[in-house]
């Protein structure tokens, strides 16, 4: 089962607590939660926020394919995902991303959490747009993993 959404940040906010709820299942022994945020530091720039933007149908799309692709690759029994990714400008320590996976085991939840983020770096239409202390900002290049 699958729940994928983007959240407009002037409307609201990411929230663990409805992941946790649409996740929920007598079925599944463990959970994991992905969290992602907006650091202070990148690139050597002081970063004090970010904006986020994307195309939201194309996004949705995306997760949706990265679920099939999880179900033809791991064909785990009884796996529960749940994503959320934000639109709009957030400051430090803010919730970029959501992923929250449950599954019959721990090692199968790590797997498939490991999984979604990675694709969703890879395949998924959203951009960043880094603002600085100093007053400037500019939009990144993707990178599906970063080694530092």
């Amino acid at each position: 089962m699958l729940h994928a959404r983007v959240v407009d940040i002037s409307k609201e906010k990411i929230e663990l607590l409805r992941a946790e709820k649409f996740i929920a299942s007598s079925k599944c022994g463990a959970s994991i939660y992905f969290v992602g945020t907006v650091r202070d530091l990148n690139n050597s720039k002081k970063v004090i926020a970010m904006t986020y933007d994307s195309h939201d149908a194309l996004v949705i799309k995306s997760f949706e394919e990265i679920y099939q692709s999880s179900i033809k690759k791991f064909n785990f029994d009884n796996s529960v995902v749940f994503i959320e990714h934000i639109k709009g400008k957030i400051k430090l320590a803010d919730i970029s991303i959501l992923i929250a996976v449950a599954c019959k085991h721990r090692n199968q939840a790590y797997e498939l959490s490991r999984f979604f983020i990675e694709e969703i770096k890879k395949k998924t239409p959203v951009w960043k747009k880094e603002h600085y202390e100093d007053g400037d900002s500019e939009w990144l290049e993707g990178n599906p993993i970063q080694k530092n």
